[in-house]
């Protein structure tokens, strides 16, 4: 049945080729699969799976410069796109995406944000993503422990963006005090931030719907699923998964030896982590040992071994501070929600496993109510 299926394709193929321009075909094409990835980038963004949307957006990236991508529909999706990337590194302050090392990806995301007014169905819903922008550019700031940045901030958006007033006073205050958990900073939270570009997302996608090559794909896997041979299939493409997995984590630790990647789409400034020296690799001599030589070896490996061990550094210990993030974070989530506290508290590392073992010794000691 498969090798009809493809000869049927590959004359359809001629007879297309000689009746329709190719590169309008081009176009087509490449317009449906802009808008696959774009459908994507909107669902790693609510899923918050940061990994999944960098990899999606290096493709949407390299296809949405294409110059057979004609239309101001096309060209609208990438600013989009590039919003999203700023928020998703919204609380990584040294990710740079402008010329101006003082723009922080927040700063850079309310930038972007305010060309896109016409894309918001619903004028509130653009005043409040426009407020939270404004609000989180401080707030992330003052979690930080930057207090300087935070100033910085407030006379960027001062200088190049309009600022209501009393909004500008009250963050002002709130920066000289440094009051990182005010009342006001926690009602416009970072969580609330992304909840709010997701309701925009689902408005906009309504609008303009991006799904033809995702509904195409969909109906073809489900009618692959009663064809033969699928379980052979499935063994490759788990087999390529792994091996794909393998060379992204290769590439990861890699790259984690770099300084932050400052992306294009994203960035004004891409460092080159493709130098010479950063890819020689060791060449090792392998040659059998003697029994002395070998007992000498693992001697020196265990005193080594007994030096790190001594050097490990002790586990990081709860802080006032660190406690008061914790109870404020649960008071506004709920208990349980330790994901969501780790995006609007930095806790300096640690993990939502981390979260919940505190909160359970601080409810038997009483601490909390």
């Amino acid at each position: 049945m498969e090798p009809e299926f493809n000869n049927k394709t590959a004359t359809d193929a001629r007879n297309i080729d000689g009746s329709v321009s190719f590169p309008h075909v081009t176009a087509l094409a490449t317009g449906w699969m802009l808008d696959f990835l774009f459908v994507s980038l909107c669902r790693r963004f609510k899923e918050g799976k940061f990994d999944e949307f960098s990899e999606t957006l290096s493709v949407f990236q390299a296809i949405s410069e294409s110059s057979s991508l004609k239309g101001d529909l096309y060209g609208e999706k990438t600013m989009i796109c590039a919003f999203l990337a700023r928020v998703m590194h919204g609380k990584q302050l040294d990710v740079r995406f402008e010329e101006d090392n003082h723009v922080m990806p927040l700063m850079s995301a309310a930038k972007i944000w305010s060309k896109l007014e016409d894309s918001v169905a619903d004028e509130s819903v653009f005043r409040n993503i426009t407020i939270l922008l404004f609000v989180q550019s401080v707030a992330v700031c003052l979690e930080k422990g930057q207090r300087s940045s935070a100033s910085s901030a407030l006379k960027w958006f001062e200088n190049n963006h309009y600022l209501p007033q009393n909004l500008g006073v009250k963050l002002t205050t709130i920066v000289r005090k440094r009051e990182t958990y005010h009342p006001f900073l926690l009602s416009f939270s970072f969580s609330r931030l992304l909840e709010t570009i997701q309701s925009y997302l689902v408005a906009y996608l309504e609008k303009n719907p991006s799904d033809y090559l995702l509904k195409a794909a969909t109906k073809m896997v489900l009618s692959s699923q009663n064809s033969e041979g699928l379980e052979d299939t499935a063994t490759q493409a788990s087999s390529l998964s792994e091996t794909a997995n393998k060379s992204t984590e290769k590439d990861r630790k890699e790259s984690s030896v770099c300084l932050r990647t400052k992306r294009k789409l994203l960035s004004t400034n891409i460092p080159d982590v493709w130098k010479p020296d950063t890819c020689k690799k060791l060449c090792v001599s392998v040659r059998r040992l003697s029994k002395n030589e070998l007992s000498q070896v693992t001697s020196e490996t265990s005193r080594e071994t007994a030096k790190i061990q001594k050097r490990r550094k002790p586990p990081q210990k709860w802080t006032p501070e660190l406690d008061k993030y914790l109870k404020a974070g649960v008071q506004r989530h709920g208990q349980g929600k330790w994901a969501r506290i780790l995006m609007d508290y930095n806790f300096e590392g640690r993990t939502g496993t981390m979260l919940k073992d505190r909160w359970r010794v601080l409810m038997r000691a009483h601490e909390v109510g």
